[in-house]
């Protein structure tokens, strides 16, 4: 236990110089978690391979980080890990820490797991977080000092899938108890390598089977299929991919970028030869970088 704190703790710690506050808090009042059964709490935290995995998730939480000098804008970061872990070190707190030095207020998506043994309905379980977080963002705007028509999602792999559903299925509630009538609509959505289809030709078949099982019906499919939910009323999007990426194929992004043109919804798109999957802020093969570009876009958001 005393290890996994302290790698915490280093990883945090490259964050404090940006940020003035770092606070993590329940995702749900109460610890009243939607869609869940009563399970033993078996989440891990572990350092492999230089990156930081947290395992097993069944209590959601939203991390904020606070930028010494706030523009009133927030960024949802949901970190990839096919829906098996989250990549929260160099897809989240990393990330964190870069939009906080533009002025960004951040926000750390600890979203659940997909696990028949936590959940009643596991494909449901990380779009009711990630609604949840828009929900308590856009709610708690203005005591944080942010701008509630100013809210954005990001994800990367297959927190970029959920950050894709967020940006598509906003107008359905996925979680049917929710009485309050606070907008679920991202007002910008950010996909970095993203899987976007569950189309078995260009799918990364594990975030897809951990979602919704190995066989599918087409109509699950097609739901949780994003380039096929993109309608006019999508928000602005900004899409990040290597053409070389060998497990989520750039075709995910061509399709949601192709989407989007049809549909009129505005998007930029920007593609690199070579990366791979899952370089975070740092892609290693071009001086190029993404971030400066997103910087740019989001003054126009």
């Amino acid at each position: 236990m005393k290890k996994k704190i302290f790698t915490l703790f280093l990883v945090l710690t490259n964050l404090i110089a940006s940020a003035q506050s770092i606070t993590e808090m329940p995702l749900y009042e109460n610890g009243a978690v939607p869609n869940a059964k009563k399970a033993e709490n078996l989440e891990k935290i572990t350092l492999k391979d230089g990156v930081f995995r947290i395992a097993d998730v069944s209590i959601p939480t939203l991390t904020r980080f606070v930028p010494a000098n706030p523009n009133g804008k927030s960024v949802i970061i949901c970190p990839g890990g096919g829906y098996t872990i989250l990549a929260s070190g160099h897809e989240g707190m990393d990330v964190a820490k870069q939009l906080t030095d533009i002025g960004v207020t951040a926000f750390v998506l600890k979203y659940r797991i997909p696990n028949d043994r936590i959940a009643q309905d596991k494909s449901l379980a990380p779009l009711q977080d990630a609604q949840q977080a828009i929900r308590v963002v856009r709610k708690n705007a203005e005591k944080w000092g942010l701008k509630a028509n100013k809210i954005g999602i990001m994800g990367f792999s297959a927190g970029g899938h959920l950050a894709a559903t967020a940006t598509t299925l906003f107008a359905e509630k996925a979680d049917p108890s929710v009485s309050d009538t606070i907008s679920v609509r991202p007002d910008f959505s950010i996909l970095i390598y993203p899987v976007i289809s569950f189309d078995s030709l260009i799918t990364h078949k594990g975030s897809r089977n951990n979602l919704i099982g190995a066989n599918p019906t087409a109509e699950m499919t097609r739901k949780f299929s994003n380039e096929a939910q993109v309608t006019p009323q999508t928000p602005p999007v900004f899409l990040v991919h290597a053409g070389d990426d060998g497990a989520v194929p750039v075709e995910n992004s061509l399709r949601f970028y192709q989407a989007c043109i049809k549909n009129k919804v505005p998007a930029d798109m920007h593609l690199y030869a070579k990366g791979e999957h899952g370089f975070g802020l740092n892609n290693k093969t071009t001086e190029d970088k993404w971030f400066d570009r997103l910087v740019s876009w989001l003054k126009t958001m």
